[in-house]
């Protein structure tokens, strides 16, 4: 998990290698101006020393953000334990750092509001899980054996208080025996997708679950223990049936919207609120329900879902403009007339996928859902997007102005590229405001370039490219991370540093994994990590509230560097300490949440 910076000399000269290799060669006045320059960075060295040794009564580091001296009232931490150097070696442990208000990230440590750096919790030990999924108030997980636990603030409803005991704070099995693979959190629901295709719904609350509240050592009867736990849930089903051997194989949520993508290619969505159409993210506005009124259970009810700016195309513009329609609109509502009296809580609301009409015969191979936004990659490497573009983040262009796209839309990745190159993009991502496209560039020659290009809401530096722009339309490179070459052995010519894997926070902060473990030859067993963009509850974790508009590596006090690692667990349990398998091979991931960031064990 750590790793000293001189054990990664090997990977530093291969990214020198790359940047010295597309650039310029220095000239001989250049290399004695930087050899002077050594001198007095060395003389600066020398009295910035002397400065800290004269200042031993000191503890701990001051930022830059910080009073005279560090307090220990402003904010409560966790205390930083080295993963190499705390008892068993070969321990899987979480590391986690940012918000901890709800009880998320580190459920043991109740009193700490915030945790400022990368920081090792006893919570979820020996743990290595299929998913996992956070939320603003809770959580949920997947565990080798496909069981769904969740937790949380949010999950309780508040049946705890601040001073409950860490054993009623536990992760709880809601869902037991489906075999679940992947899972998908949203401010009410939790969305399961079994291994067999199948899609699950279960309350993000425990009330809703119909379990009864905390005062034991368990919140489950015991007589539910048989083959699986007996909570509220349903199941969503494709409305048209799926073909031979097909089945749904991702599943992927918005704010009030989920997408899922069959093992042929198809892209279908489901509405989870009245919301779910609000922006036009549904891709279309039509379809039924189960009829709330009727007591057959076949009865369904046809509603329309109409966007906001479809609705009321006047809304932001001058009351001169919308004086005819003034009274009209102040009656007019995003939802059909006989939707109005329909509890869209209940997981009853909705019980089906349907299918975009305008991606059909489209083959789609990966999905991606902002909170109001959609998007789609085929098969031949083209993006299309549909939903909230108020941000810019579906990525039209400076000259599409809509903030509402209702029909997928190709996404533009060549804008500023040679006639003679070849675009397309090989990943897709997106969380809140922004969406991130790793497009891949071919020009001909035996070196193919890899870039990442961002679009949305960089306020805060979500886009990486140096710059805090509220609307971003055309995508942008994400700076530090995007181009980079190493040379490869098995190839004898430069070859691209691809991201691994992506992570985008909804409130604007970014973790991106790169793929340095490939290429990286003997002794290598690690791949980089960086994070940037909001930075107000310390979750990009360098310790200070400055958000970051560049993509940094975390680097904590310790002075090592962050990377994660893949290896061979002695043992895996499951979240309640029972032993589940040994000799798994496992894999750190990195994912953002609602103000916080986790490193967690995958099962690889």
């Amino acid at each position: 998990m750590f790793r000293r910076k001189s054990s990664t000399a090997l990977n530093n000269s291969r990214r020198w290698l790359s940047h010295r290799s597309s650039g310029p060669r220095k000239s001989p006045s250049s290399y004695a101006l930087t050899r002077s320059a050594a001198v007095v960075a060395t003389s600066l060295a020398a009295v910035a020393a002397a400065t800290i040794a004269s200042q031993k009564f000191i503890e701990g580091p001051i930022h830059n953000d910080s009073d005279s001296f560090p307090s220990s009232k402003s904010v409560t931490t966790v205390k930083r334990v080295r993963v190499d150097g705390d008892g068993d070696e070969d321990a899987l442990r979480l590391l986690v750092w940012g918000s901890n208000r709800a009880r998320i990230i580190s459920p043991d440590a109740s009193d700490a509001a915030q945790i400022r750096t990368p920081a090792v919790t006893s919570f979820l030990q020996d743990v290595a899980l299929r998913d996992l999924a956070v939320h603003a108030t809770h959580a949920a997980c997947v565990d080798g054996r496909g069981d769904v636990y969740q937790w949380g603030d949010g999950f309780l409803g508040g049946q705890l208080s601040a001073a409950s005991g860490d054993d009623r704070r536990k992760p709880v099995l809601t869902l037991q025996g489906k075999n679940i693979t992947r899972v998908q959190a949203t401010e009410s629901r939790v969305f399961a997708l079994s291994d067999s295709g199948r899609v699950y719904v279960i309350p993000a609350q425990a009330a809703g679950q119909g379990l009864s509240p905390p005062g034991g050592s368990t919140l489950i009867p015991s007589w539910l223990w048989r083959d699986e736990v007996g909570v509220q849930h349903a199941e969503i089903v494709p409305a048209q049936k799926l073909a031979w051997g097909e089945r749904i194989t991702s599943i992927a949520a918005g704010r009030d919207h989920l997408l899922a993508l069959t093992s042929s290619g198809r892209a279908l969505v489901h509405p989870i609120t009245k919301n779910a159409n609000s922006h036009g993210q549904l891709g279309f506005r039509k379809f039924d329900i189960p009829d709330p009124s009727s007591a057959a259970s076949a009865s369904r009810l046809h509603v329309e879902l109409t966007p906001r700016a479809v609705a009321d195309p006047y809304a932001k513009s001058s009351r001169y403009t919308r004086e005819s329609s003034l009274s009209a609109a102040a009656s007019l509502l995003p939802v059909s007339e006989n939707l109005v009296d329909v509890d869209d809580t209940s997981l009853k609301f909705s019980d089906r996928f349907f299918e975009v009409p305008a991606l059909r015969g489209v083959n789609v191979v990966q999905i991606a859902a902002g909170a109001r936004s959609s998007f789609v990659r085929t098969d031949t490497g083209r993006v299309l997007g549909w939903g909230a573009n108020d941000y810019g983040q579906i990525g039209l262009g400076e000259n599409v102005t809509l903030d509402t796209i209702t029909v997928p839309t190709e996404v533009v990745l060549w804008r500023g590229t040679l006639s003679n190159t070849r675009t397309r993009c090989i990943d897709l991502n997106a969380g809140g405001e922004l969406a991130f496209f790793t497009v891949e560039r071919i020009d001909g020659t035996a070196i193919r370039n890899v870039e990442i290009l961002s679009c949305g809401n960089g306020q805060y530096g979500g886009l990486g490219n140096a710059m805090f722009s509220n609307a971003q339309g055309v995508p942008v490179r994400t700076k530090a991370v995007s181009g980079l070459l190493e040379y490869s052995e098995k190839t004898n010519n430069l070859q691209p540093i691809a991201p691994h894997a992506l992570s985008v926070s909804p409130d604007g902060h970014v973790l991106l994994a790169l793929e340095t473990h490939a290429g990286a030859g003997p002794g290598g067993n690690g791949r980089d990590l960086f994070a940037w963009g909001t930075n107000y509850d310390y979750q990009v974790g360098n310790g200070r509230r400055a958000s970051i508009a560049v993509p940094t590596t975390l680097e904590p006090e310790e002075g090592d560097r962050i990377m994660l690692e893949k290896r061979r667990a002695k043992v895996v349990r499951d979240p309640q300490g029972r032993v589940w398998r040994r000799g798994v091979d496992v894999e750190q991931v990195a994912i953002g949440g609602y103000g916080n960031s986790l490193i967690y064990w995958r099962i690889a």
